[in-house]
């Protein structure tokens, strides 16, 4: 059977451990949509992507999407996905293409701690001729930066900036003299942190957006 090139979709608020009264809406998708939705949940697995195809069923942004299962074919789905970006670990780390950093935990069970994004971190304080976001780029840039991934929710590369006791305290230090006293919290969020992640997305006509 071909893939439906529409797919009529049912959603609502998702509250966990409760029954929702909020209404249904209902509205129809393009195949490249309700992929598109998928691939932000469970990245570019063909085997989980045909699974949550036929389940008929995904939970993104604190919604629940649902739809009659299909059954895809395996074939006809690689087609349809690979018009998808994939990851590309030979992609150079572009600093002025980044866009947010995600400073998060170590161990087994990683978490987020924090997220900075660029258009708080570049405010300056006066008198200073750099911002703390200019130079957490530039301390990142002078490091070994890990690709880290594709990430289809956020359509951007990841790269992972690992910390070690000779950037934190640049990083501290570009804290305390830069950044502006509402982003003063991050000096808390350091001595947990063991990396920082940082978001680029790819321009729009480098691949699918």
């Amino acid at each position: 059977m071909p893939l439906p090139e529409t797919i009529p979709v049912r959603y609502t608020e998702e509250e966990a451990g409760y029954v929702t009264v909020r209404p249904m809406v209902r509205q129809t998708f393009r195949l490249d949509e309700l992929l598109d939705m998928i691939l932000s949940v469970a990245g570019k697995d063909a085997a989980r992507i045909r699974q949550l195809l036929h389940s008929g069923t995904v939970v993104y942004h604190f919604f629940r999407y649902s739809w009659v299962g299909f059954d895809a074919d395996q074939a006809e789905l690689a087609v349809a996905l690979a018009s998808f970006p994939d990851a590309d670990p030979s992609r150079p780390f572009a600093p002025d293409q980044c866009t947010l950093a995600i400073f998060e935990s170590g161990g087994a069970h990683t978490r987020h701690l924090m997220e900075l994004n660029r258009a708080a971190a570049s405010k300056r304080r006066m008198f200073r001729g750099q911002s703390f976001w200019e130079r957490l780029l530039e301390i990142a840039g002078n490091e070994k930066m890990w690709y880290d991934g594709y990430s289809y929710g956020r359509r951007a590369d990841i790269y992972r900036l690992d910390l070690d006791g000779e950037n934190v305290p640049q990083i501290t230090e570009a804290l305390k003299h830069l950044a502006p006293r509402d982003l003063r919290s991050v000096l808390g969020v350091l001595p947990t942190a063991a990396s920082i992640h940082l978001v680029c997305p790819r321009a729009v006509n480098a691949d699918r957006p």
